[in-house]
């Protein structure tokens, strides 16, 4: 299927990823976080932007990803969801994408069956 959509993109180890544009509320350098106990291993804690408490979620461990190196800091992209807004935390912001004309193909077979439900498809980049 053909789409006219634009992708707010970001990095992780290499790897190029994309959300819709429309769901992203803003891009943010490291942010002071409070660490939470007992929650999933992939949130990182929370952080307060601007009086509201935002989970922070690390994609590495959600998608299985080694851990940054050293002293990387991550980048946070804030994204809205029916729950409020959720901060992913990724290695670098991209550009947006324009994909019009171009076709979503489903998720390789190679990708693991966990992370299925959160790829919704591919789209061949010239270069990528």
């Amino acid at each position: 299927m053909s789409t006219d959509r634009m992708y707010a993109t970001f990095y992780l180890a290499g790897a190029h990823f994309g959300v819709d544009a429309l769901e992203v509320q803003e891009a943010l350098r490291e942010q002071t976080m409070t660490r939470v106990h007992l929650v999933s291993p992939e949130v990182s804690g929370l952080i307060n932007l601007r009086g509201q408490v935002v989970t922070a979620i690390d994609m590495r461990r959600r998608l299985g990803i080694a851990a940054r190196e050293g002293d990387e800091l991550p980048m946070n992209l804030v994204v809205r969801t029916d729950d409020g807004p959720v901060s992913f935390l990724v290695d670098a912001i991209g550009d947006v994408l324009e994909v019009s004309g171009l076709e979503l193909e489903a998720a390789p077979e190679t990708v693991p069956a966990g992370h299925r439900e959160l790829i919704r498809g591919v789209f061949k980049l010239d270069g990528e």
